[in-house]
């Protein structure tokens, strides 16, 4: 923040408390010609509905000038006027700093220890797992599922088909460094004959009747443009991240349309890196868990 946005800040604060003040004194200050207390002012609404002229309650009018007094006493503890830090220094990136150091000191020596355990063995620790699944479900669930189940784009990590392998030091590796797949467009080029029949082909690789005419030529189209990646029998390459074409388990989407859309504009899928946010131990344990769930 720069020393002029301070400088408004406070002033804006320092006005705005003041304004307060002073409205309450002017609202409770008695004028020429008002009526007395207690009798009727004049104003009717509803042919019978009178205001009388009586003062707020005085514990209430304190209230608010109790308030105001909070609101100065806080600001000169706590920051609130600009750079102004307050004098007990407080701030929302300190106490989050020293809660995590606390939580650090009572848990870093849990996950040490699970982290010492192979991810085999630690998924027959039910309270390893436990804490593993809160861990998914605070930093997975969002893309991924409270139940790991995916959605179109984000993949199923409980049905044993896994894009860069499910051994679990692929899936740490996952977690750690992320993962950033391609598929670039190679269909923007082919009319929509040509299309139709690669696409017919890509289904009928997992079984999927299709007629058997298209099927043909886009066995042509397949050879020439998507073996490079998915291998001639159209199982993949789990080390590269390029899918399985003949199990039927599709990230984005298995209908014509979505493979058609998949081929002529491609696909591009982002797992985001957690190590800075998880961390060597705790990617451990959720790999763990994640392996556990296809098992």
């Amino acid at each position: 923040m720069s020393d002029g946005w301070s400088i408004y800040i406070i002033v804006i604060t320092v006005a705005n408390i003041l304004a307060c003040l002073w409205l309450i004194r002017w609202t409770t200050k008695k004028r020429p010609g008002e009526s007395v207390q207690g009798d009727v002012t004049g104003h009717t609404w509803d042919d019978n509905l009178q205001e009388y002229n009586n003062p707020l309650p005085r514990w209430w009018l304190w209230m608010f000038y109790i308030t105001i007094v909070f609101s100065a006493i806080y600001l000169v503890f706590y920051p609130g006027l600009g750079l102004y830090k307050g004098t007990f220094g407080w701030s929302q990136v300190g106490q989050y700093e020293e809660e995590m150091d606390l939580a650090d000191q009572n848990y870093a020596p849990i996950f040490a220890a699970y982290a010492k355990t192979p991810m085999a063995d630690l998924i027959k620790d039910h309270e390893a797992m436990a804490s593993g699944q809160r861990i998914f479900l605070n930093n997975c669930a969002t893309c991924h599922g409270s139940d790991a189940g995916g959605a179109i784009g984000f993949p199923n990590l409980a049905d044993n088909d896994w894009l860069y392998g499910g051994e679990p030091g692929a899936i740490k590796t996952s977690i750690l460094s992320g993962r950033q797949g391609v598929m670039p467009a190679m269909g923007a080029g082919l009319p929509d004959e040509q299309l139709d029949q690669l696409v017919a082909y890509v289904m009928s690789l997992s079984g999927r009747e299709v007629d058997t005419r298209l099927v043909d030529a886009g066995r042509t189209q397949y050879q020439a443009m998507c073996v490079g990646c998915h291998g001639a029998d159209g199982k993949g390459n789990a080390q590269a991240g390029f899918p399985n074409l003949t199990d039927n388990i599709w990230l984005y989407g298995g209908t014509p349309g979505a493979i058609k859309q998949s081929i002529k504009q491609g696909r591009n899928g982002i797992m985001p890196a957690h190590r800075d946010i998880l961390g060597e131990e705790k990617a451990h344990l959720l790999a763990a868990y994640v392996y556990s769930l296809s098992q």
